[in-house]
């Protein structure tokens, strides 16, 4: 049997043949296989299959236990550019993009009657359709307890399916406009810095880095959509407290600088800006011109942190930089006293001045999902005061609580 280095490198060369190579990556599993065959687990930014691979012969042929080991690439029609795989089913890339473009326009437009569609919403949901959980439905709950009008559409592959709509199907029924649409990048990137940056990636001339590449994807995905059509984005584990009624062009802090008043730091996670509005595009042109697959944050946070710090002032440009409060009351090390019951009688005091001031204040409070995702609704905390006032425990997007 192959060394794992060995076998691996054959797999890459068999890759780069296909001119995938880039945009895929290998991670070896345990679990049983015929013969000689290894597991591996396949994945390209949005998607991902196990299949049984082995090289044989002296030649050393790759065989894989799958009728078509490139099979995959097809799953998202809009996800991927021209294959040299032969697929009975494939497309020319002007209707992908038409498709795309299409399905957008016609979401927005057929709901544009009686005021609907005045908010354009996007998210953006890169895992499998599993486990778009409790925590993302209450989420998308509280934007349409705020936004009952409002049109929210998912990029997403793996929602973009006979279960999304399931998932998609109780908020429908109710008559709420949502629906998920997976994403074309290279229409969103067309005649932008980072239709150059995305060819390079997939053909091979791009370090995806340590962070997962769907995560820095996403990151463009939302700049993307926002520069194409306009609205705004919101991140799955925002909880939207009022209307967003009143704001344009704007994006958020997330702390502040407590000798200046100034603020230290932007996020992404709630971003609301025309459509072709010159901040984005400096945006994305960031993202282009210094992507670091290997630092957290740097293709997110941090980017419009830089860009905004540089254009500050500048003329042609016209945005506000919201204080923290607006989204993010509470800084993601202190997320978890919001998900605490009272301890004491002046614990109690706090809570309550701290529920206060979020529903005088906050738009939206950001639940920091990778370190609140294990944290218990305890009795009593802020959290759960705005589960009850959202009536989310008279519905199914509920939040677990002790």
């Amino acid at each position: 049997m192959e060394e794992i280095d060995t076998f691996l490198s054959q797999f890459l060369f068999h890759l780069q043949r296909s001119k995938r190579s880039s945009a895929w990556t290998v991670q070896f599993l345990t679990g049983k296989c015929p013969g000689k065959f290894k597991k591996v687990l396949f994945s390209q930014f949005f998607s991902q299959t196990v299949i049984c691979c082995a090289v044989f012969g002296e030649r050393r042929k790759l065989r894989c236990k799958i009728e078509n080991p490139f099979a995959l690439l097809h799953k998202n029609r809009n996800l991927v550019v021209r294959t040299t795989v032969h697929h009975s089913k494939r497309r020319d890339r002007n209707a992908k993009v038409k498709q795309f473009e299409d399905r957008v326009i016609e979401f927005f437009n057929s709901n544009s009657s009686d005021s609907s569609c005045k908010f354009r919403f996007f998210m953006t949901w890169i895992s499998s359709a599993e486990s778009f959980g409790d925590r993302e439905l209450f989420a998308m709950n509280s934007l349409f307890q705020a936004h009952p009008s409002g049109c929210l559409i998912v990029a997403s592959n793996s929602l973009d399916s006979r279960s999304g709509i399931q998932i998609l199907k109780p908020f429908l029924e109710k008559g709420l406009k949502v629906t998920a649409i997976s994403p074309d990048f290279n229409y969103l990137f067309k005649e932008t810095p980072a239709q150059a940056w995305y060819n390079q990636l997939m053909l091979g001339n791009v370090n995806p880095g340590e962070v997962p590449l769907g995560q820095n994807l996403s990151n463009l995905l939302r700049l993307g959509l926002l520069y194409r059509f306009g609205g705004i984005y919101i991140d799955t584990d925002i909880i939207v407290l009022k209307s967003f009624r009143g704001l344009k062009n704007a994006i958020g802090a997330q702390t502040i600088d407590l000798d200046t008043g100034k603020w230290s730091r932007l996020n992404n996670a709630v971003m609301i800006f025309d459509e072709g509005h010159p901040l984005l595009y400096k945006f994305i042109q960031e993202f282009a011109l210094t992507f670091d697959g290997n630092k957290w944050g740097h293709n997110g946070p941090y980017l419009v942190s830089r860009v905004v710090s540089r254009v500050t002032g500048r003329p042609g440009y016209n945005f506000t930089v919201l204080p923290p409060m607006a989204f993010y009351p509470v800084d993601w090390s202190k997320i978890g006293s919001l998900f605490q019951g009272p301890q004491s009688l002046n614990h109690s005091k706090w809570l309550l001045a701290k529920l206060r001031q979020i529903r005088s204040h906050s738009f939206a409070v950001h639940l920091w999902n990778k370190q609140s995702r294990g944290f218990e609704v305890q009795k009593g905390s802020v959290i759960q005061h705005i589960m009850f006032s959202s009536g989310a425990f008279h519905n199914s997007s509920t939040v677990d609580t002790e």
